[in-house]
């Protein structure tokens, strides 16, 4: 019982202890590099939008959004979405971070398969995230094995979202050092910075997928034992 018990919170802690490292480590390194200039001076808006023009998105517009760290692109809009520091700034991070919503925009362009999946798996995994639990909780309350097996159904749409994700950003990102090296924004003596700039941004989507593996592999295996 101890055992079990220990192991079981050995095993939240990890739920938690996973984000919240990937978070500060990306905090981190956008604090490091948004003090450190590109050679070309640019600013975020401007390295968006030569990137853009580059590849003929001009009808791709660039806006602002309150907050840190809250870029972001709209396929509806055709809008890449900016946060202040971004914008204005002139450093490796700022442009590491507006050619990696970039990167979404060409991916939209091209219809990239991963992206036109993710886009498609909105609204069933908001839905299946936001009812899971229910059923979960209410089939492991009431020993019913039947509404246990709905609930995973319903989260194992979520966690492949999260899983589907993971090609995406990693793509965005690899477009966004091609660009930024093609566009002549970064030298190649920069190249390394920005490729920390960027990698860092995908430990959060890691650490959100596995954590959301985790949690469907833990419930699964107490609707295993629940059959037993």
């Amino acid at each position: 019982m101890i055992g079990g018990l220990g192991g079981y919170l050995i095993y939240i802690a990890l739920l938690m202890i996973i984000p919240i490292w990937a978070q500060s480590r990306v905090k981190g390194t956008y604090q490091k590099y948004s003090k450190k200039p590109t050679s070309s001076g640019m600013t975020g808006a401007e390295v968006a939008r030569r990137i853009l023009d580059d590849n003929g998105l001009y009808d791709v517009q660039i806006g602002r959004v309150k907050g840190t760290l809250s870029d972001h692109y709209d396929p509806r809009k055709k809008v890449i979405n900016l946060s202040e520091g971004i914008y204005n700034g002139q450093s490796m991070a700022s442009s590491a971070v507006a050619a990696h919503e970039v990167g979404h925009a060409i991916q939209d362009q091209q219809e990239y398969a991963f992206l036109k999946l993710r886009s498609a798996l909105v609204p069933v995994a908001s839905f299946g995230s936001n009812i899971s639990f229910f059923f979960i909780l209410a089939g492991i309350f009431f020993g019913a094995t039947n509404m246990l097996l709905l609930g995973i159904i319903f989260m194992s749409a979520a966690v492949l979202f999260q899983l589907v994700t993971l090609p995406v950003e990693f793509d965005a990102s690899n477009r966004a050092m091609g660009q930024l090296v093609a566009s002549g924004v970064i030298r190649n003596n920069e190249e390394r910075e920005t490729k920390k700039v960027l990698n860092a941004a995908a430990l959060t989507y890691v650490a959100a997928a596995l954590v959301a593996v985790a949690e469907l592999l833990r419930f699964v295996m107490i609707y295993l034992a629940q059959r037993e």
